[in-house]
């Protein structure tokens, strides 16, 4: 991944809540490969979600820096940076504010002081994008856990932004629900040629990304290609992290790992 083109760097990053407190990060250095996915995985109490917080700039470095394209986060483009960063949290609810799902995905246009007619137009092809058109007028309060987070990235969408963090996005889903949450993100990262972050304890999410950034007690553990950190399970197992039910069913009958998602291990099988 060396040679990728990267959209956020962190640079020697430290960070703590208070002044009195350990550092939440120590020393934190990673990239995010531009137009992929990457999955920044570790227990509770890594630091991930911090890390989200100082991506959109709600939090601030207490050491090092944070690059977006290239350029470092400041007091001074930290709007720059927001209108193309969206993020979707672990319940979507906390995000709702519209009486309607195509009044949630409206919002945020309103706050980006779009037209009306612009509106009219970008709403209905956000929620035609994430399968929910035919539930604009539904009240989001009705709809299912998976229903509920395709509204929050259709909002996402609606602001075209360059970069979706989704923030444990799926842990509150059934495995229906993941999975279909999970193909959703894959097929909007190709079509809308995006880059996702998911911040995840959950390494069978994890092994759907292109790329990995797994945090052990604030700092960085591993780095490489989910393919080549799963290679040696025990690295993860000792941090604390369960690995997927397909390496474990995979190393008991076969060995080495060659592949790393259910898909790969019912082909195999």
């Amino acid at each position: 991944m060396e040679t990728q083109e990267h959209i956020i760097k962190f640079k020697h990053v430290s960070f703590k809540y208070n002044s009195d407190e350990p550092l939440a990060l120590k020393d934190v250095s990673f990239s995010i490969p531009k137009g992929k996915w990457t999955s920044i995985v570790g227990h509770n109490g890594s630091g991930k979600s911090t890390i989200a917080k100082l991506m959109v700039g709600i939090e601030k470095p207490f050491e090092g820096n944070i690059y977006f394209q290239n350029e470092a986060v400041s007091q001074q483009n930290l709007d720059y940076l927001r209108q193309h960063i969206g993020i979707v949290f672990q319940n979507p609810e906390n995000q709702f504010v519209g009486s309607t799902v195509e009044f949630d995905v409206a919002f945020g246009l309103e706050n980006h002081s779009i037209s009306y007619d612009d509106m009219r137009a970008i709403v209905p092809k956000a929620l035609d994008d994430v399968d929910m058109l035919d539930r604009a007028n539904y009240e989001p309060q009705s709809l299912s856990g998976g229903q509920k987070q395709r509204v929050a990235i259709a909002g996402v969408l609606a602001l075209d932004t360059d970069i979706i963090i989704l923030d444990e996005a799926t842990s509150m889903l059934d495995p229906a629900g993941r999975k279909d949450l999970i193909d959703l993100i894959h097929r909007i990262k190709e079509e809308k040629d995006v880059t996702i972050i998911s911040i995840t304890h959950d390494l069978s999410e994890a092994a759907e990304a292109d790329y990995l950034v797994v945090l052990n007690e604030g700092e960085v553990y591993q780095t490489g290609l989910p393919n080549d950190i799963f290679s040696d399970g025990d690295k993860l197992t000792q941090i604390g992290l369960d690995l997927p039910f397909s390496i474990r069913m995979h190393n008991q009958l076969l060995g080495s790992v060659d592949f790393i998602t259910y898909e790969g291990l019912v082909k195999k099988l």
